[in-house]
């Protein structure tokens, strides 16, 4: 029963809230109250909650002697030992064997997006996230992975979900969360994060800084882009430009507690955490879903 705790801990419930994403087409396509379409993602968040978990307790156990150096991460059940091994492989192995059947069975293309989600993180686990620049990237797209998911289950044809503006707008908006992130653990491993994790040592602050700097310029422009054309394209209207300064509130937000309060490291955490960056996303969530459901 302790190994079953210990197991589902290692699918790290707080990162579920990552695979949300997935609910994007459904509420930016107006189908949130469609209950076939709304039962389908719901059975679809939980399918690919069971991929994401898979990947982690896959990256922990090809990761257990580095995680041992972070002061965080070695707290982990495998890297402290509280996981067997042996538990943490079957897992591994089972979760994908049960969830990606399943996905194809829900929809063709979702499963195949989740298939070709599961490789490349498992690629990256063993080998790509130790090549620099392309590390963060292949992270970003995991995220561009989720919305893509989300649209095969309601059969989006045309509309916001289809603009390619929500995929960069997701796409950078990764990245700096990714970014802020890596800035973090240059700063809370100091000389051991090349121990950590090797490609940091490919990385410093002042290069770091820099593409913060591009990725967060980018995101608000390609989120504008979003609200300008891809929802007049449905609802002959820009009310979704009402929006946008949620949307940089919660950026500015964000680098405030990356660069003034250095908590960058646990991006899942802050949503939950900082109250002022979970009240701007709620009020962007509720304003965005009242203006699509309107107009």
């Amino acid at each position: 029963m302790q190994q079953l705790a210990l197991m589902l801990y290692s699918t790290r419930p707080r990162q579920w809230v990552k695979n949300m994403f997935l609910f994007a087409a459904l509420i930016f396509d107006r189908k949130l109250f469609v209950i076939p379409y709304l039962t389908k993602t719901i059975y679809g968040f939980v399918l690919l909650t069971l991929i994401s978990g898979a990947i982690y307790i896959t990256n922990d156990f090809l990761d257990i002697e580095k995680d041992k150096l972070h002061p965080v991460k070695r707290l982990r059940p495998l890297p402290s030992g509280q996981l067997s091994k042996l538990v943490a492989v079957v897992m591994a192995i089972v979760l994908p064997l049960i969830a990606l059947p399943l996905a194809y069975l829900l929809n063709p293309w979702f499963g195949l997006i989740l298939l070709l989600y599961w490789l490349q993180n498992i690629l990256y686990s063993m080998w790509l996230k130790h090549i620099v620049i392309l590390d963060i990237l292949l992270i970003a797209l995991g995220f561009t992975y989720r919305v893509a998911a989300g649209a095969t289950l309601v059969d989006v044809e045309q509309g916001p979900i289809g603009s390619p503006w929500i995929y960069m707008c997701v796409g950078f908006g990764a990245l700096l969360v990714v970014l802020g992130k890596r800035r973090s653990e240059l700063n809370l491993l100091s000389d051991l994060a090349s121990s950590h994790r090797s490609v940091l040592a490919s990385y410093n602050k002042t290069y770091i800084d820099l593409l913060i700097y591009c990725v967060s310029t980018s995101t608000i422009i390609s989120y504008s882009f979003y609200t300008f054309n891809a929802t007049y394209h449905q609802t002959k209207n820009h009310s979704m430009m009402l929006t946008i300064p949620l949307v940089v509130y919660g950026i500015f937000r964000y680098l405030y507690l990356v660069y003034v309060k250095d908590e960058g490291g646990t991006p899942e955490q802050l949503v939950f955490k900082d109250r002022p960056l979970m009240l701007s996303i709620a009020l962007w969530i509720a304003t965005a879903t009242v203006l699509r459901y309107n107009y």
